[in-house]
């Protein structure tokens, strides 16, 4: 069997709310696979965010070891870790996180500005990733000039733009209404079929399960459920 693009054993994770230690993640394991779209679901508190932040090397854990595409970045250090990072991540936000003062195109352009690509050439490419998300006549605008719609498309291709192996996705459907919510979905799903790549999403929104390959459930820090969902979308 290939390696998984996410493979966490035993991860356990807390922290101090005054003198009173408070556990997070409790001997968490889960997997994930290129070529797959998998959601993390649960209730406020059932440690979904920690679990992304360990995943992309944000948090260390205090326990258990998380690999990345067979790389352990638990061995890493933070200078190789947000190379590492910066390279093999993209990230989807709850709220976009568009910097408001930059146009679309700039925006876009960021994550290979950032890792050293050229201006010319990083505009060249995420005017190409904002062609295929059907967006390109609104590079030259300015985040609030748009839809939260056309918001999240734009965050998509910031995303993607680096071609990274690895997508995360904070609540990305939680702002946008159910047609709107569904377009995204759809470009996320198609992101996700690549055989190199895997997707991952965490969510409350139930709409939006039909989606997935696999939906894991989580309660009190831990996975306690995965379901395989049929494939009711392309």
């Amino acid at each position: 069997m290939s390696t998984p693009a996410i493979d966490c054993k035993s991860l356990c994770k807390g922290y101090m709310s005054g003198t009173t230690h408070v556990e997070v993640l409790h001997g968490l394991d889960l997997q994930a696979h290129c070529g797959e779209m998998l959601m993390i679901a649960g209730p406020s508190g059932s440690g979904k965010t920690t679990l992304l932040s360990l995943i992309c090397g944000i948090l260390r854990a205090d326990s258990g070891w998380v690999s990345l595409f067979g790389t352990d970045i638990a061995e890493m250090g933070e200078r190789s870790l947000t190379a590492f990072r910066a390279a093999t991540v993209g990230f989807v936000f709850q709220q976009f996180q568009l910097i408001p003062t930059l146009t679309v195109l700039e925006n876009a352009s960021l994550p290979l500005i950032l890792t050293g690509t050229g201006f010319g050439a990083a505009k060249h490419a995420a005017l190409a990733m904002l062609d295929r998300l059907g967006i390109a006549h609104l590079a030259k605008r300015q985040p609030a000039m748009l839809s939260g719609g056309q918001q999240q498309r734009v965050a998509i291709a910031r995303a993607l733009v680096h071609e990274p192996r690895l997508l995360i996705c904070d609540e990305p459907t939680s702002a946008l209404d159910s047609e709107s919510g569904a377009a995204t979905m759809a470009l996320l799903k198609e992101a996700a079929l690549a055989t190199d790549r895997c997707v991952v999403v965490v969510t409350h929104d139930a709409r939006i399960f039909s989606f997935a390959n696999r939906i894991a459930t989580m309660a009190d820090g831990r996975v306690i459920s995965i379901s395989t969902t049929p494939p009711s979308h392309p």
